[in-house]
Parts: structure tokens; C-alpha cells; sequence
């Protein structure tokens, strides 16, 4: 098995889910007590917000190719920046390091196209659903990507910074969640993309009449696919 790199932290609460993804889906596949073979490098979020805040992309950017650096050197064959809306940076990140990096939207987009779905509901944070660096992307496999209106995009980014990333879970939310949720879909929405990391901690399948894609259990098992395998 290659050795996944994880650059996380952002927020940890999701990073965990991301090592749990990664060990579950390997003994899945590989049975008894196998394990995923990965290395973390868990960055301060605090320092990562404070960037994001003041637009100083660069310097975040550099903070995330420090981290792929050294995991790169402690043997990464692959790498993955856990957090949707820091791959903002990720072609900053991927032009440090001679390992490949997996994009978490095209990972996200794979699977969009395999259900034969083209428009989609995006939820993230504030950076993740205004600009263009992760719509674009996600457009650029043919997707055709809706966001919430001005308050339901407030109401998300909140959620995210205020609860989800300080693991609070509240069923209020959950439920103004839902009713994003619902806007997106009677706009035309054929799934939501959960293009945050923490959402997946608030919003599961059953809340959405039409199908949910998951960032990191998408990206996780894409992770884990490349690394078993040969080439």
C-alpha cells in the first residue's frame, strides 16, 4: 500500500473523520487488521482563519506547502489537503512537492458524473461558494453549480466557523441546514455537493430529497483506491 499524506487540522474535527475514513475503508478492502499506511501533518487552523480572513492566500499557501514538504519527506507517495476550501492553494501546494496531489473537487465532480447528474447544489464555506477556484473546477468536468442566496450562504459559512469546526452539532441547524437544502433543489438542484469537510458531521442522507455527496468520504475512498493500487 502507498502512504497517503494527510495535510490537516483544518479544522481537526474533520481531519479525524478523515483518518477514520481512511482506516475503515482499507480494512474494508483489504480485511483482518489492515490498516491505512498514512502520515499527518496537522496545521494550526487558528493561524489558517486568520489568513483566509485577511486574503493573505499566499502566505496560507506557503504554511500548506510546508506541510506537504514534510510529508513528502517522511515518505508520502500521495498527498491530501483535507479541507475544501484550502484548495484554494492547491496548485501553490501541489508545485512544492514531486508527489501527486488528489484534488478533492475532481475527486467530488467523478462522482457527480457517475450518478448521471449535472446541476448540483454547493454548500461551503463563504470562499467555497462565492469564489471561483472550487465552482470552477467542479464546472470545468461540465457541472453546472447553484449556490444558496445571500442569507443562506451567511447562514452556512456560520454553521461551518461557529459550531461545526468546534465540534457543535445543533439540531437547529440541522434543520436551517435543510431548508438551504430544500431552496437549492426547487431551484433545479440534482444533489448537493457537501463542500465542507465538517458538514458531513450535521447533514446526512436522509436530509436531502435528492442525493448528498459526502467531500470526504468521496475524497478518502479515492485516496484509498489510489494507494492499493499498482500503478
Amino acid at each position: 500500500m502507498k502512504t497517503i499524506g494527510l495535510i490537516g487540522g483544518m479544522s481537526w474535527e474533520s481531519t479525524a473523520e478523515y483518518y477514520r475514513l481512511l482506516n475503515e475503508l482499507t480494512r474494508e478492502r483489504l480485511g483482518g487488521l489492515h490498516s491505512a499506511q498514512c502520515v499527518l501533518y496537522s496545521v494550526d487552523f487558528a493561524e489558517i482563519e486568520r489568513l483566509q480572513v485577511e486574503g493573505r492566500w499566499d502566505e496560507a499557501g506557503e504554511v500548506l506547502s510546508e506541510a506537504a514538504k514534510a510529508l513528502e519527506a517522511a515518505g508520502a507517495d500521495l498527498l491530501l489537503i483535507c479541507t475544501n476550501t484550502m484548495h484554494k492553494v492547491a496548485d501553490q501546494v501541489s508545485s512544492a512537492v514531486g508527489v501527486p496531489l488528489l484534488h478533492l473537487a475532481d475527486t467530488t465532480a467523478e462522482a457527480v458524473r457517475d450518478k448521471g447528474l449535472r446541476r448540483i447544489g454547493l454548500l461551503g464555506t463563504a470562499f467555497t461558494m462565492e469564489q471561483d477556484f472550487y465552482r470552477g473546477r467542479l464546472a470545468h468536468h461540465g457541472l453546472d453549480v447553484l449556490v444558496p442566496d445571500a442569507a443562506g450562504r451567511e447562514t452556512v459559512h456560520r454553521v461551518i466557523y461557529e459550531e461545526l469546526c468546534l465540534g457543535i452539532v445543533k439540531e437547529e441547524s440541522r434543520d436551517a441546514y435543510i431548508a438551504v437544502i430544500d431552496e437549492l433543489i426547487a431551484a433545479g438542484a440534482e444533489g448537493i455537493v457537501l463542500g465542507c469537510t465538517e458538514i458531513e458531521l450535521l447533514i446526512r442522507p436522509q436530509d436531502s430529497a435528492v442525493p448528498v455527496f459526502p467531500t470526504t468520504r468521496l475524497h478518502a475512498e479515492a485516496a484509498v483506491t489510489r494507494a492499493l493500487s499498482t500503478t
